[in-house]
C-alpha cells in the first residue's frame, strides 16, 4: 500500500477495541524505532487507544517471524506489524535474511489466520534506509512506519467486510 508521506489523508478509521502487536528489530534501532513511532502515531490517529499497542523487540529481522506468530496467536491481539531493516553488505547475507523474514512472516500470518504485516526495509545503503524509515518531519521521504500502519487498518477493514458479507448460495 503506497502512501504519500506529505498527504494528510488517512485510511479509514479503525474499529474500536482493536489490539495491535508490533515486533521490532533492534538492529538499526534508531531507524526501526522511528518506524515504530510513526506507526504508533498513525494507529492512534486512526482510532486505536494507545494502551492497545503491545511492542516486542527482537535482535534482528530474521527473528521477527517467530515472535510475530506467537504474538498473533494470542486472543488479545488482532493484527501484528513487523518492523525491521536489512542492509546490503559485501556478501549475499542480506538476501538470505530478507528472504527468511518474508517467508516466515507470510507463513506465520497464514498459520494463525491473522494479518501480520511486513514492514521490513531492504535497502542498499543507510541513506536509502533513512529516506524510507523516517517521517518527512524527521528528514525522511517515504515514512514506511506510517504506511504499514495504514495497511494494517485497511486489511482489518477488508477482513471485517469479508466476515460481514453473507455467503451467496451456490448454483445447483
Amino acid at each position: 500500500m503506497a502512501v504519500d508521506p506529505n498527504s494528510s489523508e488517512r485510511a479509514r478509521r479503525m474499529r474500536p477495541g482493536v489490539r495491535v502487536g508490533a515486533v521490532v528489530s533492534r538492529f538499526h534501532g534508531e531507524l526501526t524505532g522511528a518506524m515504530l513511532e510513526s506507526a504508533r502515531d498513525e494507529l492512534i490517529a486512526s482510532g486505536m487507544a494507545a494502551e492497545d499497542l503491545r511492542v516486542v523487540w527482537v535482535p534482528g529481522a530474521f527473528e521477527l517471524a517467530i515472535v510475530a506468530r506467537r504474538l498473533a496467536a494470542r486472543a488479545d491481539v488482532d493484527v501484528v506489524l513487523c518492523l525491521g531493516l536489512v542492509l546490503k553488505g559485501e556478501t549475499t547475507h542480506d538476501l538470505h535474511v530478507a528472504q527468511g523474514a518474508v517467508q516466515g512472516i507470510v507463513r506465520a500470518s497464514l498459520d494463525v489466520d491473522k494479518p501480520i504485516l511486513f514492514g521490513v526495509l531492504t535497502c542498499a545503503t543507510l541513506a536509502q534506509a533513512r529516506d524510507r524509515a523516517l517521517s518527512v518531519e524527521h528528514g525522511g521521504k517515504e515514512d514506511k512506519g506510517r504506511e504499514v500502519a495504514r495497511a494494517a487498518v485497511a486489511v482489518l477493514a477488508a477482513l471485517d467486510e469479508v466476515d460481514e458479507t453473507p455467503a451467496r448460495k451456490s448454483r445447483s
